[in-house]
Order: C-alpha cells, then sequence, then structure tokens
C-alpha cells in the first residue's frame, strides 16, 4: 500500500481506483482529510461540465495526477531554493486547541466506486464558489492575517473530487472538497456556523475554513504563529513550510502531521500533486 493510500485525520482518505480516476473506495483504507481524493469519474447522469480524463501514463504515480486533468511536469515540483524564513520548531508548541476533528471511519463494505446524488454544478459556478470562499476571513479577531490561497483551494478541490460536486465517496467524503461529515460537524461547532455540506457553495467554505484552521493550528505548533502560506518558504525538505504541511494534513489529518517528534509529511506524494496543481492545474484556466 502506497503512502499516498493512508491517512489519520478528519476527512476520511480516499483510495484510488482504476481508470485514472482518484476514487475513495477501491482499497478500503481511510486515506484523506478533507475529503477523499475522489473522483476523475463523472456522474454518467450528467451531461455538463464533466471533468476530463488525462492520457494514461507509464509512470507510476497517483491517479489524482493523471485521471483529473493535466499531469503536473517535474518544473512545478515543490521549490528546491533555500528560503529565508526559518524551518520548523523540532518539536512542537503545546497545542492552542486541545479539541481535534474524529479520525476518519473505514470506507463502506462492498463499496468500489462513488455515487452521486442531485445534480452536479457547473464549473463556472464552482469556480465561484470556491474562489468566494478562499476570499473569506476565518479567524476575524484570534488571526485576522490569515488568508487561504486560491490556487490552494483550487487545487485541493481539483485533487479531492475533480471539481464534482454531486460526489460521495465510499469513505463517506462528500462533495467539492470531499469533507467528511464529522468534519463538517467539527468545523461548524468550532466557527459557530451552519454549512450545509450537501450544498456545493457551503462545501467549499467547509473546505476552506478547514484549511484556514489547519493553517494556524500547525503554524502555532511549529511556526511561531507565522501564518505564511507561500511557496516560496519551501526548501527541498517536505517538511520545511507551512504550505506542504497543511496540505498533508488536509489529506492525513493534524494527528499524522503534528506528533510529539517534530513536523511528519506521511503523503509526500499527495502534497507534490496538491503543489504541481496549485500552478499546473487546468482547472485554473477554467
Amino acid at each position: 500500500m502506497t503512502e499516498w493510500l493512508r491517512r489519520t485525520g478528519l476527512v476520511s482518505g480516499a483510495v484510488v481506483l482504476a481508470l485514472a480516476t482518484v476514487v475513495a473506495c477501491a482499497n478500503g483504507e481511510p486515506e484523506r482529510e478533507g475529503g477523499t481524493t475522489v473522483a476523475a469519474e463523472t456522474d454518467p447522469s450528467v451531461a455538463a461540465d464533466p471533468v476530463a480524463d488525462g492520457e494514461p501514463t507509464t509512470e507510476l504515480e497517483p491517479p489524482a495526477v493523471a485521471g483529473l486533468g493535466a499531469r503536473p511536469t517535474p518544473s512545478a515540483t515543490p521549490s528546491r531554493t533555500a528560503s529565508k524564513k526559518p524551518g520548523p520548531r523540532k518539536v512542537p508548541k503545546p497545542p492552542t486547541e486541545t479539541k481535534l476533528p474524529p479520525p476518519p471511519p473505514k470506507p463502506e463494505t462492498g463499496c468500489t466506486k462513488p455515487r452521486y446524488e442531485g445534480t452536479q454544478a457547473s464549473r463556472a459556478q464552482v469556480k465561484q464558489a470556491l474562489t468566494e470562499a478562499a476570499g473569506r476571513t476565518y479567524w476575524p479577531s484570534s488571526a485576522p492575517s490569515i488568508r487561504v490561497p486560491v490556487d490552494l483551494v483550487k487545487a485541493t478541490a481539483w485533487q479531492e473530487s475533480g471539481w464534482q460536486s454531486n460526489i460521495i465517496a465510499c469513505d463517506g467524503g462528500v462533495g467539492l472538497m470531499q469533507v467528511m461529515p464529522d468534519t463538517a460537524a467539527f468545523v461548524n461547532q468550532r466557527f459557530d456556523q451552519s454549512y450545509d455540506i450537501d450544498a456545493y457553495r457551503d462545501n467549499a467554505t467547509l473546505g476552506a475554513n478547514y484549511l484556514a484552521w489547519l493553517i494556524k493550528y500547525i503554524g502555532d505548533a511549529f511556526f511561531e504563529s507565522d501564518y505564511g502560506v507561500s511557496a516560496e518558504d519551501c526548501r527541498t525538505e517536505l517538511n520545511s513550510c507551512l504550505l506542504n504541511a497543511v496540505i498533508s494534513a488536509y489529506n492525513f489529518g493534524p494527528g499524522a502531521v503534528v506528533t510529539d517528534d517534530g513536523l511528519k509529511i506521511p503523503n509526500p506524494q499527495y502534497v507534490r500533486n496538491v503543489r504541481a496543481l496549485m500552478t499546473e492545474c487546468e482547472c485554473l484556466a477554467f
């Protein structure tokens, strides 16, 4: 089982399905945070705005890249230039919050592919929803400097669902950001909101809000409350910057990233995929 098919976080992880899809069911193991890396497979009942599958490749790579549009090029890998910022602390500071999202459930027994419910939103609608979600301020008083980059939100949604708003994975991940119901409940309670996981605009906001929470949680633990998530802060080592840590935690959960032994990146290929999609994804042109 490859590293990117494991997860210990909020939104359970999806499992890879053949045919260059990223479906959270094929393997039976949890794998992601905000949602499983679900679906390059589109709803056969939806005629408008299908997700285009990429060409098959002989390289061994997660289907998330091959199946969800343009394949990232080597130039899109994380930066190898030295950052001016210091790296993470060797051990985390005491947590600012002790209540974390619950661990993900296992995929439904016998489930081999995702299902679809309701009407799929168009790409134009999805683009607007993701852009609006990224433009929100989720910590207006305690950490007003936190912003979630729109390219991060778009790339995460493409990696997780291929921008399919009505997809439900075998592990229960829902919608664009593949948010788990327990994660939605955690975010709503933590921020005193009532976002509807099944509504695509709210789903985008839930995913972005969770990214904002991860930025603060991990930033407080390892980066001296510096919440910058610029790719320019990243060095060769994947655990060198907050951006990579947040991406990793969205997929595997914060418990797998924030450890007593330091900052860990248990899913390097997932991080590389999302980092590449932040600059190479065909979705950025929609």
